[in-house]
């Protein structure tokens, strides 16, 4: 992903519309509309946004996507042919995405999707410690016990592993809201399960500045600019690769950590 968005001339050339220069002489002719706008040399274009040139809309196979998505329960976040009810065949957009990290099949709400491989490692990356915030209504009282333990983070024996702390706040008697920063599997299932609790809704209404806000369930609509620009502000520090901690390896077989032994000179 071009994080700070495409120059125009440089997208009508990757588009296969026309070289640079000519795409620039194009701009001059005022023959180039972003949205609305007429293009300037110098104009930026961002996912979401519709460009055309003497009239005619450039073809979306060569535009960045990002679609924000009200997945429905039973929708499968996967690619694969084989599941069936994949949400790459029911969204059905007409470029090639596919879903920004999973959803429970029982779950519902936000999930992101996208063409752009290198937006999917940034936004996905724990150590990054993007936001995600889910609704959880569960089977009984929501106590100020629970609110606490789960905020100051579940050890999950399962995947032998303790949660980040993280923000939680009771919503109603039986509904909770709680914000992420990493995405273990079934993390907030287990963390309640921890905690003898059983989920009965998990819905996610979040992700980093981007909500569910006007989306009906089952529906999806594309990135807005204004939500792009604000999203590459957010990612602007990310990376997309793991960043190398001194003396860390992953854990082996058993779990357990290995760590470099340094000798003294």
């Amino acid at each position: 992903m071009d994080t700070m968005g495409t120059r125009i001339n440089k997208y009508l050339s990757e588009a296969g519309v026309c070289s640079r220069r000519e795409a620039d002489r194009l701009v001059d002719a005022k023959e180039v509309l972003v949205d609305d706008q007429l293009a300037e040399k110098g104009t930026r274009v961002f996912p979401g946004q519709k460009v055309y040139v003497k009239g005619k809309l450039v073809s979306t196979e060569d535009q960045n996507v990002l679609l924000l998505v009200n997945k429905a329960k039973g929708i499968v976040c996967t690619t694969a042919k084989d599941e069936g009810m994949n949400i790459v065949d029911y969204v059905n957009f007409p470029v090639r995405v596919y879903p920004i990290g999973r959803l429970d099949k029982d779950s519902h709400g936000l999930i992101l999707m996208t063409n752009q491989g290198d937006l999917v490692n940034k936004m996905m990356r724990a150590g990054n410690y993007h936001e995600k915030e889910y609704v959880v209504r569960v089977d009984k009282e929501v106590t100020e016990e629970f609110i606490q333990k789960m905020s100051r983070g579940i050890y999950l024996r399962e995947l032998e592993q303790k949660t980040r702390p993280c923000k939680v706040k009771k919503l109603s008697y039986d509904t909770f809201k709680i914000i992420l920063t990493q995405g273990l599997n079934r993390q907030i299932r287990r963390m309640c399960e921890a905690c003898n609790y059983r989920v009965r809704d998990l819905k996610r209404v979040r992700i980093m500045n981007l909500t569910l806000d006007g989306i009906p369930e089952g529906q999806y609509r594309e990135i807005k600019p204004e939500e792009y620009k604000e999203l590459e502000k957010l990612l602007r520090h990310s990376t997309s690769t793991p960043k190398k901690v001194p003396g860390y390896k992953k854990p082996n077989k058993n779990g357990r950590m290995k760590t470099n032994k340094y000798k003294a000179k």
